[in-house]
């Protein structure tokens, strides 16, 4: 990393020289990269699986609250720092970003209080609406820059956090999934794998509590046999069984053996050469490519004019060539350019297949909606019912997103190809936080659950048999008999219990009417709320898009502009100037040079894509 630094710093004092600020600008964006060195790893899986604890193991330390009745509702962030600190990330009461949305601010608290902010017992379902809690620690496993993200249950319970933790995966390096020996995969969180895959770069699978199910053994064949089935790709995702009690226990006797028993071992070798290592060298290839990037720009200006004053009858051809080229490099500036009309009617083409993909998700949920409320009286089982329909909704809502994220890359990739000179880094593209996204979408409203007190029951059915005993003691009165008797009597309990039977079913029709109408109307809502966000990120994936090409064809186009006007200055050059020019200008050329051989030798790749 301090080599990486030191490159940077050389590279600035070159652009600085050559007074490029946009350059500049760039280089110190990729300064910032290196000064924050973040790998992050996020732990997911369903409520009560062993996560917290997981971490706990991992940094030995309680910083995770863990316990019987305690389940995560914020993430928290362990990153290395000392001393020990916790921080919660909440809304700003007075302060507003630029959008409108509430700046966030740090709140400094205890370590110890920290369950009472990011569990479901002190937090319940995040009232406190906090974005993160972070935790800074002194251990030597965080040091190279590793973080953990202990995040909230996901599946079964509540998809709403299957949403949330989605969200997060496009900024994370990596994903450990945690499910207990208890039992095999459930579906939930083998849909939830082939989510994840879809999105973040390297995926690792953890079976914990091992000490705890005799039977895990024969639980890790079956979760093996699971991925296996999913496909080729999954069948690779390590395994890894561990028991974080054992470790935390072996932490305290400082016992290697009971240690390697644990199965963390493996674990931490995975976190350090799969995530940790391969985030490096993504860390050295990035640096290497904007290095890279900047002496051929630097080289541009510099070599135009050291040619020019060398051979001075070459400069109208060079100067043609430079022109030629300058003039593409600003036709990739306008409006008008392939790669802007890709990217424009790309976002739009999106934008409508996005919208009805939704549609279409959520079209099939409110047939299956309608199927079971006319199989049945949806009164008495209305509460089940509406969380059914709230998990089934924020489950299509995640597989658009998820969906909706990699046509987002597809497309950046295809501007990328259009724009393209040679290699040209794409932007770090995602569809955006969606985190609080079905926030707008009020709950499932509530439905008369149709249940009758026996009063009520009596009186529907006196005033259907107030009529039969009135209009059968009148006829049978003509043979003189009262308006009261047996007769009567029986024909009003007929017509009373006919009476009670049609309003029973008057009653259902009218209930099965609210509750398709309810769900049509939650559906409705989903769509327009999701929908118009959906729309404003992919806006904002536009925006990014176009702003990262556009700096380029502008750094281009600057390159190019120079290299005309240094050639354009050799005319006017007088000849006892040229040779100290000449001097002056193989210098530079030679630091430009020495720091393309440093950027080169960080990836050889690179040099090898170079020369080709």
């Amino acid at each position: 990393m301090v080599e990486l630094v030191k490159l940077v710093e050389s590279g600035i004092e070159l652009v600085s020289a050559g007074e490029r600020p946009d350059l500049r600008q760039r280089l110190e964006q990729t300064q910032r990269r290196l000064a924050d060195p973040d790998v992050r790893v996020i732990v997911v899986g369903e409520f009560k699986q062993g996560k917290s604890q997981l971490i706990n193991a991992l940094v030995n330390a309680p910083v995770c609250p863990v316990d019987d009745d305690i389940a995560t509702s914020v993430p928290t962030v362990v990153r290395y720092g000392t001393p020990a600190t916790a921080v919660v990330i909440a809304p700003s009461e007075s302060t507003e970003q630029s959008d409108g949305e509430p700046a966030m601010e740090r709140r400094p608290v205890s370590l110890d209080a920290i369950a009472d902010f990011v569990s479901e017992r002190g937090n319940p379902a995040n009232k406190q609406r906090l974005a993160a809690a972070e935790v800074c620690l002194p251990r030597k496993i965080l040091a190279n820059g590793l973080s953990l993200i202990d995040s909230p249950g996901v599946g079964g319970l509540d998809s709403a956090h299957s949403l949330a933790t989605l969200t997060a995966l496009p900024t994370a390096d990596a994903m450990i999934l945690v499910s207990d020996a208890s039992q095999e995969y459930t579906e939930p969180e083998l849909r939830f794998l082939r989510q994840a895959m879809r999105i973040v770069p390297n995926v690792g699978c953890v079976l914990s509590k091992t000490d705890f199910y005799p039977q895990w053994r024969r639980v890790a064949e079956l979760d093996r046999a699971h991925l296996a089935r999913l496909g080729p790709e999954y069948s690779e995702v390590p395994l890894m069984p561990v028991s974080s009690d054992l470790r935390l226990h072996a932490a305290r006797l400082n016992d290697a053996e009971l240690n390697e028993e644990s199965g963390f071992p493996a674990l931490v070798s995975y976190l350090r050469k799969e995530i940790v290592g391969k985030a490096e060298r993504l860390q050295r290839r990035s640096v290497a490519q904007d290095l890279l990037s900047t002496a051929e720009h630097l080289r541009l200006s510099l070599q135009a004019e050291l040619n020019a004053l060398e051979n001075p009858e070459g400069v109208p051809l060079m100067l043609a060539e430079l022109e030629e080229s300058k003039a593409k490099a600003d036709r990739q500036r306008k409006r008008s350019a392939r790669w802007q009309t890709t990217l424009n009617d790309g976002v739009t083409d999106l934008i409508a297949d996005m919208e009805h993909d939704l549609r279409d998700r959520l079209r099939k949920i409110q047939r299956e909606a309608e199927t079971a409320i006319d199989a049945g009286d949806p009164g008495p089982s209305w509460d089940q019912f509406a969380d059914w329909l709230e998990q089934r909704i924020a489950s299509a809502v995640s597989d658009t997103f998820v969906w909706t994220n990699e046509r987002a890359q597809w497309l950046a990739q295809q501007v990328a190809e259009l724009f393209a000179q040679d290699e040209v880094a794409l932007p770090l593209l995602q569809v955006s936080s969606t985190e609080h996204v079905l926030d707008p979408v009020e709950e499932v409203p509530t439905l008369d659950p149709g249940v009758l007190g026996a009063g009520q029951k009596v009186l529907i059915g006196m005033r259907g048999s107030y009529g039969g005993v009135l209009m059968f003691g009148l006829l049978t009165g003509i043979v003189g008999m009262a308006l009261i008797n047996p007769i009567s009597v029986g024909a009003g309990l007929l017509l009373g219990r006919k009476a009670y039977t049609e309003d029973k079913e008057a009653r259902l029709k009218r209930r099965q009417g609210e509750a398709k109408a309810l769900v049509r109307r939650q559906i409705d809502d989903v769509v327009f709320q999701v929908g118009k966000q959906l729309k404003d990120r992919l806006r904002l994936v536009q925006r990014s898009t176009r702003d990262h090409f556009t700096d380029l064809a502008e750094e281009h186009h600057r390159s190019l502009a120079d290299s005309v006007s240094a050639a354009q200055r050799t005319a006017s050059t007088l000849t006892q100037e040229t040779g100290q020019r000449v001097r002056t200008l193989k210098v530079e050329l030679g630091r430009v040079e020495a720091l393309r051989r440093q950027a080169r030798a960080l990836e050889p790749q690179l040099a090898v894509a170079a020369a080709t």
